[in-house]
């Protein structure tokens, strides 16, 4: 089986099991996306999805929340962690959003990677969840789970493994692709444990399969 056709394989599993995967991260905005995707850098979406919401409360869009000094969202995101930069990253991000695109989030790739705190990871989650564009999110979940897979080869940069999945992943297909790995990684192909082969409906297919 090449890769091409291996990832078709999978991507037609996982969609069987997974069918109504999408973000684990609470939005409604596309500018709340973008804030949530920042506070998840070592932290789990759940305590994100709970954090955010004292965030909202006292700070309920770009314009607001650009104008609030670092140090108060500071105090309100420390439960996620690294809350200096994060808080320093969103307020800067708020800003460039309100003085460059009238407090909406632009539709491009490029522009949205000159924001800050923003990398081709949340640049992809944007394009894809928010504007409904080819994207590929190369997270801990989507790496670990494509080498052990067979799909790319012993390869742990993001941006390489983002480049390789391209070739491989219809671009239609791209975005829900990873947030199923997202899920598969969580409930079945697991980091912290041993993973559950005998569950996995990839088990004949994976390169890996148990190692």
């Amino acid at each position: 089986m090449t890769k091409e056709e291996l990832a078709l394989e999978t991507v037609g599993r996982l969609k069987q099991v997974y069918p109504d995967a999408g973000c684990t991260l609470d939005y409604n905005q596309a500018w709340k996306l973008l804030v949530s995707v920042r506070l998840a850098a070592q932290c789990t979406d759940a305590r994100v999805n709970v954090v955010v919401q004292g965030l909202y409360a006292k700070y309920p869009d770009v314009q607001s929340l650009a104008a609030a000094p670092v140090e108060e969202i500071e105090a309100i995101v420390r439960p996620c962690g690294l809350g200096r930069s994060k808080a320093r990253d969103i307020s800067g991000c708020m800003k460039m959003l309100q003085e460059e695109y009238g407090g909406k989030v632009p539709d491009d790739f490029n522009a949205l990677l000159k924001l800050p705190g923003v990398g081709r990871k949340s640049a992809n989650l944007i394009m894809g969840d928010v504007f409904g564009k080819p994207a590929i999110v190369t997270d801990t979940h989507c790496i670990r789970l494509v080498n052990r897979i067979g799909l790319v080869d012993n390869m742990k940069d993001p941006k390489k493994v983002e480049m390789a999945l391209w070739k491989l992943i219809p671009p239609e297909e791209g975005s829900g692709f990873c947030h199923r790995l997202v899920y598969h990684g969580r409930d079945v192909c697991t980091a912290r444990t041993s993973p559950h082969c005998g569950e996995c409906c990839l088990n004949d297919l994976c390169a890996k399969n148990g190692v």
